[in-house]
């Protein structure tokens, strides 16, 4: 193996540098990150849970998106809390969002939102480990994931709904806070449960997975000839090795051979074979490609795909920045609701939107602890306390809205919901049982969600 640098990301409000690395495999197909990352579903029998034929798309807004200012607006709260943009009546009535989302509005019908998310902390770290994993335990101070994410617990039990798929993948990184793959991995599971990372944008031109290509002047004959030469060295480990590991891997290498050199995979990942109408419908940018990308895995096989919005720390400057990202999500995710039930996959395939947390609902004056307007114009902080969910599709009722927050938006009022709720909501969409326990390091049995329920009003 040998390490590439992937250039460097924005600096969150907490000064870390953020530097990203790309593994990547030196044997020609890329088998030693790609084989670690795939599951067979050999252990769903044994765990007596029935897979169902359904997959969650998660779209991750890292850095927190102010729920304010997007799917719970309030506009008879104090000018400082209300926000910069007004309301807008969706298809659904009394289900009333930011006038920067006008398509959405369009498709209400087809999504729900949860208005009284919560997790009360303001720390990056700390809610993204609570909205990813389920738990606490970490912050700023200590940003080591400790339990492994939602999609590496369900994938490790489910597998892909097609096995010549990868189960978990993540578009065009997995990122949590700057932190790759962060709380998106497999943590205790082992790192062949984190997803398989695509990494380059699939915007660009000539994008293109680079695990999923063979190495220049290889050909699939060489290829084979390789794969049996290996067999020969690999034979002399296993004959010393007594704890089945070897054989264990054998398995996962095999099912990266079979990506490889088979087309399902490299077909579902072939971006540039799709329609273009339905390229210019999802937008063509970063994050309009990678929501395309990801509804073509999930209609292949694949059973958890997460797409990456990043950029969202807005304590100053905030409308400057979203009138930059909220046309873009804006058109992503109404795109990807119409596109599903166009394929006849709305009850397939879940869809997720929400970020670590959400931002004060009083706006600051954009001093950031110095002279107003010192750094920029006005934006919010960081707020745990008040958050917002979207979930649609997979069997997930549209059109509703589930718990309040008051009228200043700082709390819930009605209805309060945890990360957990939403966890449990996921699970039940993929046929996962959330009772089952994983081993941690120390040996320890650790149940896959320790508190809340199936939201039951989205069923």
């Amino acid at each position: 193996m040998f390490r590439v640098g992937f250039g460097k990301s924005g600096k969150y409000c907490d000064g870390v540098s953020r530097r990203h690395f790309l593994q990547v495999g030196v044997a020609g197909m890329g088998a030693a990150s790609l084989s670690q990352i795939l599951h067979a579903k050999e252990n769903a029998e044994q765990q007596g849970v029935k897979a169902k034929d359904t997959s969650v798309i998660l779209l991750w807004l890292d850095g927190g998106p102010s729920h304010m200012d997007t799917y719970d607006m309030k506009p008879e709260a104090p000018l400082e809390n209300r926000g910069i943009w007004n309301p807008i009546h969706t298809n659904v009535p009394g289900m009333d969002i930011t006038e920067m989302f006008p398509l959405q509005a369009k498709c209400a019908d087809k999504f729900s939102i949860v208005r009284s998310l919560h997790h009360n902390t303001g720390d990056h770290f700390t809610g993204g480990h609570w909205m990813l994993t389920g738990r606490g335990g970490v912050s700023g101070g200590s940003t080591p994931g400790r339990n492994p994410s939602i999609a590496s617990m369900a994938t490790k039990i489910l597998g892909p709904r097609d096995p010549s798929m990868p189960a978990y993948v993540s578009v065009p990184y997995a990122s949590s806070i700057g932190l790759r793959p962060g709380y998106f991995g497999g943590n205790f599971l082992g790192v062949q449960h984190d997803p398989f990372e695509t990494d380059s944008d699939p915007n660009n031109k000539d994008f293109q997975v680079k695990n999923l290509n063979l190495a220049g002047g290889l050909s699939i004959e060489r290829l084979k000839e390789r794969k049996e030469l290996l067999k020969t060295f690999d034979q002399l480990r296993k004959d010393v090795d007594q704890s089945g590991m070897l054989s264990s891997m054998d398995r996962l290498d095999q099912k990266a051979y079979e990506m490889v050199t088979g087309d399902k995979a490299r077909q579902a990942f072939d971006l540039n074979s799709e329609d273009e109408k339905i390229r210019e419908q999802y937008g063509r940018h970063t994050w309009g490609q990678s929501v395309l990308l990801a509804r073509r895995l999930v209609e292949a096989g694949t059973t958890f795909v997460t797409v990456h919005f990043g950029g969202w720390d807005h304590h100053w400057n905030l409308q400057s920045g979203y009138d930059n990202y909220l046309p873009r999500v804006d058109q992503a995710v109404s795109a990807l609701f119409e596109d599903l039930a166009q394929r006849g996959l709305s009850e397939k395939v879940l869809v997720v939107l929400c970020g670590e947390f959400s931002r004060t609902p009083r706006m600051n004056d954009g001093g950031n602890g110095g002279p107003p307007l010192s750094q920029g114009t006005p934006g919010r902080d960081h707020w745990g306390n008040s958050m917002f969910c979207l979930m649609g599709g997979g069997g997930v009722k549209g059109g509703r809205v589930i718990g309040s927050t008051n009228r200043l938006g700082d709390a819930p009022a009605d209805r309060p919901v945890q990360p957990g709720h939403i966890h449990h909501t996921i699970y039940r969409v993929l046929g996962m049982d959330p009772e089952i326990h994983f081993l941690d390091h120390s040996g320890r049995p650790t149940v896959a969600i320790d508190h809340g329920e199936v939201i039951h009003e989205l069923f």
